[in-house]
């Protein structure tokens, strides 16, 4: 693991923010800013397997525009203990835990892991990994 510099961790965590509020605002455009063209999201969902991979920019804002079609409240999605490694130059890893709430309350907890490329002067998540523990 190479270190990266704080300014880096940072923009990296702005990245992850930028994802969960795109998500939240059920904004595509910030959200394809935020994703490589080859994106792969990949999901577990407790007592019901997996879910992914979907693969491509293009499939994964499908993936999300479908299921904003079926969303009939506001969900927020809170990304808590952040923990960002560098992986090369314009390569970072990231965790960080999720608190979904829908309505004020709790849909489910879970697990993310990301990596993340440096381009054009902005990180952007190439692969998400996320492990819900509850599906509520």
């Amino acid at each position: 693991m190479s270190a990266l510099e704080a300014s880096q961790r940072l923009a990296v965590q702005e990245a992850l923010a930028r994802y969960a509020l795109a998500l939240d605002d059920q904004d595509a455009a910030a959200l394809e800013s935020v994703l490589t063209e080859d994106v792969s999201w990949n999901f577990t969902l407790a007592g019901q397997g997996d879910l992914g991979p979907v693969a491509g920019r293009e499939a994964v804002l499908g993936f999300v525009r479908e299921s904003w079609t079926t969303q009939t409240d506001r969900s927020r999605h809170y990304l808590s203990n952040v923990v960002v490694n560098g992986e090369g130059p314009d390569t970072a890893a990231a965790r960080a835990y999720l608190l979904m709430t829908s309505d004020s309350r709790v849909v489910t907890t879970g697990s993310y892991r990301f990596s993340l490329r440096a381009s054009g002067g902005e990180w952007r998540i190439a692969q998400l990994v996320l492990g819900m523990e509850n599906a509520g």
